[in-house]
């Protein structure tokens, strides 16, 4: 059976809004094989509307010299959203309805791995409903202060049990998660 896997950037205060402004200089050797790991084990992007929106606009336009531009921009990409009308980017596919009904099939045929990278709402969303089957969260060992946090807004516990844990050079925690 195929799983739904998330890895997700994050600081210390769990702020996940904006990696492009902090990220960066935590990036290392460590961190592109984790993305390369996860790229590797999965035939499928899975993305929110606005991870989706920001990724369109993005790696359709590097070149083959970028590390996982090809990758990226060939593989089959799920987009889950209830506001967009239509999806542009190469090999994109819109899921407009009950997207934890959509994935559970999707999860039952033949294929490796569903990866999302960032999307929180989705990520949160599919937590929720019991589909996302790990979770990755790359902790920066940075306070941010403020920005949007992975989870804000969570109303029940969750409970997560620890599968696997390493830490990086530059101080980035990689925690890997599962439903307990």
């Amino acid at each position: 059976m195929r799983k739904i896997v998330a890895q997700l950037f994050v600081s210390v205060d769990g702020v996940m809004e904006a990696p492009e402004e902090w990220h960066f200089p935590y990036y290392n050797e460590q961190m592109g094989e984790a993305f390369a790991k996860l790229l590797a084990q999965a035939d499928t992007m899975l993305l929110g509307r606005a991870t989706y929106e920001i990724f369109a606009d993005s790696w359709p336009h590097r070149g083959s010299d970028v590390p996982f531009a090809d990758q990226l921009n060939t593989m089959p990409k799920l987009v889950a959203s209830t506001t967009l009308a239509e999806v542009r980017w190469q090999n994109s596919t819109l899921i407009r309805g009950n997207v934890a009904d959509e994935l559970t099939k999707r999860k039952q045929q033949a294929g490796k791995n569903m990866a999302i990278s960032g999307s929180p709402t989705l990520v949160r969303s599919l937590l929720r409903d019991g589909v996302l089957d790990e979770l990755q969260l790359l902790v920066h060992p940075v306070v941010l202060g403020s920005g949007r946090r992975l989870f804000e807004d969570e109303k029940a516990a969750t409970p997560l049990q620890l599968a696997d844990s390493i830490t990086f050079s530059t101080g980035v925690v990689s925690l890997t998660y599962q439903p307990a």
